[in-house]
């Protein structure tokens, strides 16, 4: 009848909740939090965390503590979203949705939409509260337990806050997982956003609700709809891929027999499934360390030999447990519905061979304890032995010696000397003796110290030895100062260890792999430090090698830019520095060679109005023209319309005779008056410098200086006969055939400044052409 009354109580608070707040004179959220009009997002918010402690129904237990905490919640709502801000100070107004023009129905809308829904009244919550009380995490409890426990199990974590609707939706499915997955061995967690920013910060979760899953210390984020199935496979997948070894008819006696490589014991499950158990996969990773796991689908007729083999019930799940002896199982278990605490206790009561090897030092202080109480003595029997034939029945002797004395007390080991030489030393240095040696040791001290004494005569695996073997260790057992001898053993060699390069690339490999995960999924917030790291990195890197490939380049251009340059004061014609206002942008001229690979980039499908001024050369004259070239437009090279290039006629030949066919008034006048030599005559065109416009599809032309008698008729060729009549360029053109022969190859260039200066002032003539010829087409076959 209580629960009734508390319940009738509540549908008459609703049902005049209403009435009662639409009376009242007004609901102004800035007196509810009591906070000014211009109060910022952060006071807003420190405001309301005060309030709801302090006001919560869980907490304080006042008749009005509910009502006032729903009044402290909507206002945070209201004015911690700046649109819905806004409209109230506007318009007076608490709903976004609500018509301005009638502001008593709107109220009444807001009453319907807010005060009437059950989530504002702690239903999903309380229940939430109680069934996760558990699985809260703080950032202490998290660094201290769940990532060392991660390397044993994985966890699944879900971001949370105060109120996240959004939470309340996906909490039955959270629930429903939880129950489905914590019975298996997952680990549960739940962060609570408002209280632990620090640990949420750590995970990289800014928003709620954020499911993650914990691995080996690892954070992977689920990124998929929140459903049972989908987070059933999450956790899946976050488990190592080669967990568990699928067996048939023609790999299991492989895989039984590789204990010795390995030095674990075999645990194969039978079951009639196609894919391996959840439960079986979450108990192969927590003893990842000390046994292998495999798996036989009974209803696959590739396992039919190995069922009838180990004559194994096919209507119950069976785990067979496998040492020394892969003929007989040591531990056999069959159940309908396997526990996972029967099957831990199965694999941790058997996860130690009958007589393991020595592969590390983690091994051997499981298998060999220090001493902490006289009662839990734990004694050692070691066989130090070695790898080779003749150790076999030495080897083989001992382990029936093992078999036949299963007492609690006794642990028994066995090191091969090549693989543990600094152990090996350390026990046999006093009685000088050699492998095969049985020694009877117990652990005093963590630090190493050890007490122990070596079985008199050796050990060749005789009767007689069995025999003193066991002598002693009922004498010890009676007497256990009978460990006469102390020593300080080193620590193990790790035998399994990977090479530091594969521990290398392993590293790598998971930085890599996190790095791409947190670019596609996390914040950029928290990328921002790396990324500017890494660019950081990137510009220095590449900025020195530039930097030092071009001064490496230029370091010889001084010295022959002096040669150069007195010629041309003797001729009194002005530099190319004086006769230039622009100032150089950089202290080099890059000139690229014209090919097949750049000819589109660097002509067809240049910029509009930028030009790409191609020096003509061949392999003879190329050192000494670009050295020319590159001086002559140094002065010009700040601009960034200009580009230039080079182009090697010895591997393009006809590309300029197609040019001049496409655009006949690039031709000399002469030509035509010249017609018994035509047959004869082949231009030549090395030194000549062409101003292509890609975009407009135009050039102009560059004709070499010829120095000497004839100067002036040459200046007029210079000039691409804009101002000399044509009995001057006929005569030009028959002094450049008699002198050709005896011209100097840098005098070519030598008025290539005046040339650049009226390109840049675009008077010089322009040559169109109906379309660029085609580079790669007419480049001959090698």
């Amino acid at each position: 009848m209580g629960g009734w009354s508390v319940f009738v109580w509540m549908i008459l608070l609703l049902a005049l909740l209403g009435d009662s707040l639409a009376s009242a004179p007004e609901f102004d959220p800035y007196k509810v939090l009591g906070v000014s009009r211009h109060a910022s997002q952060a006071e807003i918010k420190k405001a309301y965390k005060s309030l709801a402690r302090e006001w919560h129904p869980d907490k304080n237990k006042s008749p009005g503590a509910e009502d006032t905490f729903i009044k402290i919640t909507k206002s945070y709502e209201i004015l911690s979203n700046e649109e819905k801000r806004a409209n109230y100070d506007r318009f007076g107004q608490m709903d976004e949705n609500q018509n301005f023009a009638r502001p008593q129905q709107g109220f009444r809308h807001f009453q319907d939409s807010f005060y009437f829904d059950e989530s504002f009244f702690h239903f999903p919550r309380t229940s939430r509260e109680f069934t996760e009380s558990k699985h809260l995490l703080h950032f202490k409890q998290y660094m201290n337990e769940v990532v060392p426990d991660s390397f044993k199990r994985p966890y699944l974590i879900k971001i949370t806050s105060e109120w996240c609707f959004t939470c309340i939706h996906i909490e039955p499915i959270w629930k429903d997982t939880v129950q489905d997955l914590e019975p298996l061995g997952v680990g549960i967690g739940v962060v609570d956003i408002g209280f632990e920013r620090q640990l949420a910060n750590h995970l990289g979760a800014h928003r709620t609700p954020s499911i993650l899953g914990v691995i080996n210390g690892k954070v992977s984020f689920f990124q998929y709809a929140v459903a049972r199935e989908y987070l059933k496979q999450f956790v899946e997948s976050l488990l190592p891929t080669k967990l568990v070894e699928k067996l048939t008819d023609n790999n299991y006696v492989e895989f039984l027999n590789s204990w010795h490589e390995e030095n674990k014991p075999r645990v194969v499950m039978f079951d009639v499934a196609s894919s391996v158990p959840l439960l079986y996969k979450l108990t192969a990773f927590a003893f990842k360390d000390y046994v292998s796991f495999g798996y036989v689908d009974m209803g696959l007729t590739e396992t039919s030999q190995v069922v009838q083999r180990f004559n194994i019930n096919t209507y119950a799940p069976t785990m067979l447990l496998f040492k020394e002896n892969s003929e007989k199982p040591a531990d056999v278990i069959q159940a309908r519905g396997m526990k996972k605490q029967i099957i831990d206790e199965f694999v941790s009561n058997n996860r130690f061979l009958l007589v393991p090897r020595l592969v590390n030092q983690k091994l051997f202080d499981e298998l060999c304890p220090v001493k902490q109480f006289h009662r839990r003595r734990k004694y050692c029997v070691l066989l130090i032995t070695g790898e080779g034939e003749q150790f076999v029945s030495v080897n083989e002797a001992f382990f029936d010696f093992a078999s036949a004395n299963t007492k609690d007390v006794l642990r028994f080991a066995y090191v091969y000397q090549t693989q543990q030489q600094p152990l090996c030393d350390a026990l046999l240095k006093q009685d000088d003796t050699t492998p095969p040696q049985v020694i009877i040791l117990e652990r005093r001290s963590s630090t190493g110290r050890v007490l122990y004494r070596s079985v008199t005569g050796g050990w060749n695996g005789s009767d007689d030895d069995k025999l003193r073997l066991h002598e002693q260790l009922d004498i010890l057992q009676r007497d256990p100062s009978y460990l006469t001898n102390d020593a300080m053993l080193p620590e193990l060699n790790n035998e399994f260890a990977s090479m530091f390069l594969l521990r290398w690339m392993n590293t790598a490999y998971d930085y890599l792999a996190q790095f791409y995960f947190d670019l596609l999924y996390s914040n950029w917030r928290e990328m921002m430090p790396v990324l500017s790291l890494i660019f950081s990195a990137l510009f220095i890197l590449f900025g020195t090698v530039i930097i030092q490939a071009f001064s490496d380049s230029g370091e010889d251009k001084p010295a022959k830019q002096k040669t150069t340059e007195s010629p041309k004061t003797a001729d009194g014609s002005p530099g190319t520095e004086s006769t230039s206002s622009r100032a150089p942008k950089k202290n080099f001229v890059e000139v690229t060679e014209l090919t097949d690979v750049t000819y589109m980039s660097n002509l067809v499908r240049l910029k509009p109005g930028h030009i790409n001024v191609v020096l003509i050369l061949t392999d003879a004259s190329k050192q000494v023209l670009l050295r020319k070239f590159a001086k002559e437009v140094y002065s010009f090279s700040g601009s960034h319309s200009l580009h230039y290039s080079f182009l090697n006629l010895d591997k393009h030949t006809k590309w300029m005779d197609s040019l001049m066919e496409s655009s006949p008034d690039a031709q000399p006048s002469d030509c035509s008056d010249e017609e018994e030599d035509v047959a004869s005559y082949k231009p030549d065109y090395t030194g000549h410098v062409l101003a292509l416009n890609g975009h407009k599809k135009y050039f102009c032309m560059f004709r070499p200086v010829f120095t000497g008698e004839e100067a002036e008729g040459s200046r007029s060729s210079d000039e691409d006969g804009a101002a000399a009549g044509t009995s001057r360029g006929s005569r030009s053109r028959g002094s450049s055939r008699q002198k050709a022969t005896t011209l100097e190859i840098h005098h070519k260039l030598d008025r290539l400044g005046l040339w650049m200066e009226r390109l840049m002032e675009g008077t010089l003539p322009r040559h169109c052409v109906p379309a660029w010829p085609c580079l790669d087409n007419i480049t001959p076959q090698k």
